[in-house]
């Protein structure tokens, strides 16, 4: 019988080009103009939007208002990996004024800037209190994923300027503790406005049983993975045998036991990376640890933006003009002042608190909030609201990426 040969063009090996081609040419043609690190993540979204569009049967990830899972658990992971590397990054955290922005960053300019948005998105976007607080929740936190240019450098380099520490700290705890807020405009929209009925339980459970059990978790994460890396068997630990896998695996199980004793999985694991880097802080493998996470992080993150982008013209077909205008007020206002305001008193120089408070980067932590929100309720303003976050995504890494390069250099002439 003769054999027959079978040789197709699927959507499938589309995609496959495309994913790689957009990857190489988004790092790869800024270098024609500039030597500077290229600012990869907008051209990424860019030219997924393109491919989207001109493509034809490309095969993408299924619209995140129609099938949010596969969002969510690819948003999960990268976002999961990029807050215990921006840990891990973190070489000293002593002495502890250093740490006042950034608290300052977390317990002020947040709740400020979701306050905010919730108004803007009441007033002119035309959302439920409910959907407005869901949309302030998840626009609230800066990305630790996207945030890179502005942050500390990887394990042992040292030099961590004011204004980078604070960025790194700030992205690595702000996306757990934008988690109750969510939780709130999930519960305003099954139990109402009527703050009696629930803000006794949300306070306790959302707010303080979680976010104190994800830093216990992580904490006692970090000082059983340090155990296990450093200390047992004397002589042949695995730190010194050992791949950097080990990272993930960490990670992974650090984030899945928090969350299944119900606490925030984000916060253990920003809180695993910082624990395990004050053990045996010289060693060596700190940065393979790092560089290993980082590289599953960054690949994640590629093949996420180019995906975002070749749904961004599903997601942008509704938008409206003062959809437009909310998302600028959210990155050329509303977070700049809530930062400006929270850094008032601190001690760092007008330059420094300037940077903070403008690049707040927004990414991959929104697309997950906002899956997560999907898959568990449906709401009123689903629409709205994915068109408006892919919108302030689009804008954030377009106008902080390419301008991040220079906002640097005016620190370091300093």
């Amino acid at each position: 019988m003769e054999e027959e040969h079978f040789f197709s063009l699927t959507p499938y090996h589309f995609a496959l080009v495309g994913v790689g081609f957009i990857v190489i040419l988004a790092h790869w043609a800024p270098r024609l103009i500039s030597a500077r690190e290229p600012v990869a993540a907008p051209l990424m979204i860019l030219l997924g939007a393109l491919g989207g569009l001109y493509i034809p049967n490309i095969l993408t990830l299924p619209d995140p208002r129609e099938v949010p899972l596969p969002w969510e658990l690819v948003s999960e992971l990268t976002v999961i990996v990029a807050l215990f590397g921006a840990g891990m990054r973190i070489d000293k955290l002593q002495p502890w004024r250093r740490w006042s922005p950034t608290f300052r960053m977390l317990a002020i300019a947040m709740p400020l800037t979701i306050f905010a948005v919730a108004i803007l998105g009441v007033a002119f976007g035309g959302l439920t209190v409910a959907g407005a607080i869901l949309l302030g929740a998840v626009l609230a936190p800066t990305d630790p994923v996207l945030a890179s240019d502005v942050q500390v450098g990887p394990p042992q380099e040292g030099e961590e300027h004011p204004v980078r520490f604070t960025l790194t700290t700030e992205a690595g705890l702000n996306d757990g503790l934008a988690f109750p807020f969510v939780y709130l405009g999930l519960i305003v929209a099954v139990e109402g406005t009527d703050p009696s009925a629930w803000f006794l339980d949300w306070l306790l459970l959302d707010v303080l049983y979680r976010i104190i059990l994800g830093v216990f978790m992580g904490w006692a994460g970090g000082r059983a993975l340090g155990f296990i890396l450093f200390s047992v068997p004397r002589g042949s630990i695995l730190a010194e045998t050992g791949s950097g896998v080990i990272a993930l695996a960490g990670v992974l199980l650090c984030y899945g036991s928090t969350e299944l004793v119900e606490g925030y999985g984000f916060i253990s694991v920003a809180v695993l990376g910082l624990t395990l880097r004050r053990i045996e802080e010289d060693h060596h493998f700190h940065r393979r640890l790092h560089d290993f996470s980082e590289a599953i992080e960054h690949a994640l993150t590629a093949v996420l933006l180019i995906a975002l982008g070749s749904v961004l013209p599903r997601l942008l077909a509704d938008l409206t003009w003062t959809y437009f205008v909310i998302a600028l007020l959210l990155i050329l206002l509303v977070r700049p002042l809530a930062g400006w305001v929270a850094l008032t008193g601190s001690n760092l120089a007008p330059r420094d608190r300037g940077v903070i408070a403008v690049y707040g980067v927004r990414g991959i932590g929104s697309i997950y909030y906002l899956c997560y929100a999907g898959s568990h309720m449906e709401f009123a303003n689903e629409v709205q609201l994915w068109s408006l976050v892919g919108l302030v995504i689009m804008f954030s890494t377009i106008l902080h990426g390419f301008s991040v390069g220079w906002a640097m250099d005016r620190l370091h002439d300093e």
